[in-house]
């Protein structure tokens, strides 16, 4: 047995495609969520913050699950955790 196969059959890590799956099931899951939430705030108040937060969120769920098809699943992950990071802080602190 190779040094590589000693190295692989102790390890239960995802394959490459599964978390692939994983960071597009997400990141279409914050997408839907956003779109969600930009409707609930435009009902109650009508702002170009509103539309240009949760827009940018929904631009960059589109990047992140492009980005994932093309098998940058580390660099998606990161973009998403950024910017769903910056997006609750503009929320809280710009639209409060």
């Amino acid at each position: 047995m190779s040094t590589s196969d000693q190295m692989g059959a102790g390890r239960a890590g995802l394959t490459p495609r599964q978390a692939r799956r994983i960071r597009i099931a997400a990141a279409s899951v914050l997408m839907a969520a956003a779109a969600v939430v930009l409707a609930v705030r435009l009902a109650s108040r009508s702002s170009v913050l509103v539309v240009g937060v949760y827009g940018l969120l929904l631009v960059l769920c589109g990047l992140v699950i492009e980005l994932s098809r093309r098998g940058r699943t580390r660099l998606g992950s990161y973009l998403l955790g950024v910017g769903l990071v910056a997006a609750l802080v503009m929320d809280w602190v710009v639209l409060a």
